[in-house]
């Protein structure tokens, strides 16, 4: 009896389909990873690009951020939950603004955890490529993709990191935000062993109230601890605007839309004269400043996205950016 034919290796993950996955990481909570995602995926998605949020976190602060919380794109992350566990392609769920899809977070994921745990029991570390196996048929119709990661949870941030090509780190200037950045740096390396093409984009700093050269020298050293000497700094910061980070979750709006909104709304002293000046919550004019923030952030990421796929060679040290030279 002739030996049977050998049996044809399984797929692997398709790389090329994820070359523009991003991964916002940060082990401190508060930092700015929902604000930064939604923001910046929102202006790219008004700007014409197809852009997919993949929601990582139980508390699913994005379903509040873009205003889908409770309603049919809100399944508390089952649609996630059920690909990992059988291994199908992610269903995102389409339209939640023009060009913007979701695949939703929330209290389902709970039980990713345990599910993770037995798994990287049985199979090591390889276990880790669960999310990247369903997100690669999908990520190739988008011109961007964006994983929201939580905080605090390193076996979901493990899935995120095995599966992007870049990580965007958001920080605020206080001790914790950069404590959190030394955590991811220690994560970082172990995702490499499963994913070497993984790449730091640098950090940004969010919400802060200064942009001196102090602020972002400490944010700069503290990447280089995390990172092994590469120390990229976004030039655009976010800065801290209370008033407007409020209005936007309460009203379920992005920073350019209250921008819009904004300058829609009457003069204050129109409205006093109508008679509802007293008794109607006003927008505050600091969305378009925020906005502003956002899409000079955006022009940024874009600008260094395209340097990289433009590069030939790419960096000689792993993991950095192009324009990063190497540190002895």
């Amino acid at each position: 009896m002739p030996p049977l034919p050998p049996e044809d290796p399984p797929p692997g993950i398709d790389r090329e389909a994820l070359t523009r996955t991003v991964a916002m990481v940060n082990d401190k909570g508060g930092v700015g990873k929902t604000s930064l995602v939604a923001n910046l995926a929102g202006q790219f998605a008004a700007a014409g690009y197809r852009c997919l949020l993949v929601d990582l976190n139980r508390q699913a602060n994005l379903a509040d951020d873009l205003g889908f919380r409770d309603g049919p794109a809100d399944d508390r992350g089952a649609g996630l939950l059920v690909s990992v566990v059988a291994g199908t392609p992610l269903r995102p769920v389409e339209g939640v603004r023009p060009g913007l899809d979701v695949v939703a977070g929330g209290a389902r994921l709970v039980d990713l955890v345990p599910l993770m745990v037995s798994r990287v029991q049985e199979q090591g570390r390889e276990a880790f490529l669960a999310l990247a196996e369903v997100l690669a048929p999908v990520a190739g119709d988008y011109d961007l993709v964006f994983i929201d990661c939580p905080p605090e949870t390193t076996i979901l941030t493990d899935l995120a990191l095995a599966a992007a090509r870049w990580v965007l780190m958001p920080t605020k200037s206080d001790g914790g935000g950069l404590v959190g950045m030394r955590l991811v740096g220690e994560r970082f390396a172990l995702a490499r062993e499963l994913n070497p093409d993984l790449g730091l984009l640098g950090a940004v700093l969010f919400a802060t109230g200064s942009r001196s050269r102090v602020v972002h020298a400490e944010v700069r050293e503290a990447v280089e601890e995390a990172f092994g000497g590469h120390s990229p700094l976004f030039t655009t910061s976010i800065r801290h605007a209370e008033r407007t980070a409020q209005d936007a979750r309460r009203l379920g709006r992005l920073a350019h839309e209250l921008e819009q909104e904004v300058a829609a709304q009457p003069a204050w002293w129109a409205a006093l004269r109508e008679g509802g000046g007293g008794s109607a919550r006003r927008l505050s004019p600091t969305a378009a400043s925020v906005a502003g923030d956002y899409r000079d952030l955006g022009v940024e990421l874009l600008t260094l996205l395209r340097a990289t796929e433009e590069s030939a060679t790419g960096s000689t040290i792993p993991g950095a950016r192009p324009d990063q030279e190497a540190t002895p």
